[in-house]
């Protein structure tokens, strides 16, 4: 059974790739190039377009994941290129290969059940309470991104017009408002800091330092993480599937999707769009759960529906 990293355009291959990628793309890169050589019975730089298509459709065959399909498809036509820049090859066969399409995920959103027990979480008067219970409010309240929220300064919120500036992606600022309970967190929180100065200051700070220090992405995760645990929530509870429940959530009590694209700050409404997709799978579920006719659709419908 042939090496491929015995081949020397494969070894000088990976040892250039070594100096540009990390260790476990290197090593992923081998092993694919290494299948290819047992497949062929042969040097990977020798293969043509038909050689390639047969290892794919070997791989689908055996029912792998598009995702892997296209890392193997990507290996190939990486080394190839390589090949041909080197005038190895004067052509690239896995150029003409498309990559498979991956599947796309939906967002997991939270329900609002276990929105009120990540709150509850934070229940309390300590500072850290306040800044936590503030913080899940703001998240979940305005549909944050996580950058977003770590970078609001004092200045940025006002609680007397109830909403928040905020600077999204690509330097765009918008304003999104803050329901009722995200204003009265938020001044609780801010009533415990009193102090001049306070506007300029960031929003959210590390507790028990002399000199306020912003509350990073990283912090930010690991309260959220925290809180998560304390309200017993499964699964990973991270700043953006407060983000995508924000938005399902408001989708559910049908607001207009052109307004949630504008609290969320998406360039593109296509973005947005696949938060229909998670609505409608949420809907499902209450269905097949609820209605008494459910069973019927489970059994004549779900292979096919109209």
């Amino acid at each position: 059974m042939p090496d491929a990293v015995g081949c020397p355009h494969v070894e000088a291959f990976l040892a250039l790739l070594a100096a540009r990628r990390s260790p476990r793309t290197v090593d992923a890169y081998r092993r694919d190039l290494a299948d290819l050589a047992s497949f062929l019975g042969r040097s990977p730089a020798t293969a043509t377009i038909d050689d390639l298509e047969g290892w794919l459709a070997a791989f689908r065959a055996r029912g792998l994941a598009p995702s892997s399909l296209a890392r193997r498809a990507a290996a190939a036509r990486t080394f190839f290129r390589h090949l041909v820049l080197l005038g190895i090859r004067p052509d690239n066969p896995a150029a003409e290969i498309a990559l498979p399409r991956r599947r796309r995920r939906l967002p997991r959103s939270l329900s609002p059940a276990e929105i009120e027990r990540l709150i509850e979480a934070a229940n309390g008067v300590t500072p850290r309470s306040l800044r936590d219970r503030a913080l899940v409010e703001l998240l979940y309240g305005a549909g944050l991104r996580v950058g977003e929220a770590s970078a609001l300064d004092v200045r940025d919120v006002d609680l007397h017009r109830g909403d928040v500036k905020v600077l999204g992606k690509g330097g765009k600022e918008r304003v999104v408002p803050l329901p009722s309970a995200a204003r009265e967190a938020l001044a609780a929180w801010l009533e415990a800091r009193r102090g001049p100065g306070l506007l300029a200051e960031p929003l959210f700070t590390v507790l028990r330092r002399a000199k306020p220090r912003r509350l990073g992405v990283r912090d930010i995760r690991r309260v959220l993480a925290a809180r998560a645990r304390r309200a017993g929530i499964g699964g990973r509870v991270h700043p953006h599937r407060l983000r995508h429940s924000y938005a399902t959530h408001l989708l559910d009590m049908e607001a207009d999707l052109r307004e949630i694209q504008e609290l969320l700050g998406h360039a593109s409404l296509s973005t947005t769009q696949r938060y229909t997709a998670v609505s409608a799978e949420r809907l499902l579920t209450v269905y097949d759960r609820a209605h008494p006719r459910a069973g019927e659709r489970s059994a004549g419908t779900r292979g096919g529906r109209r």
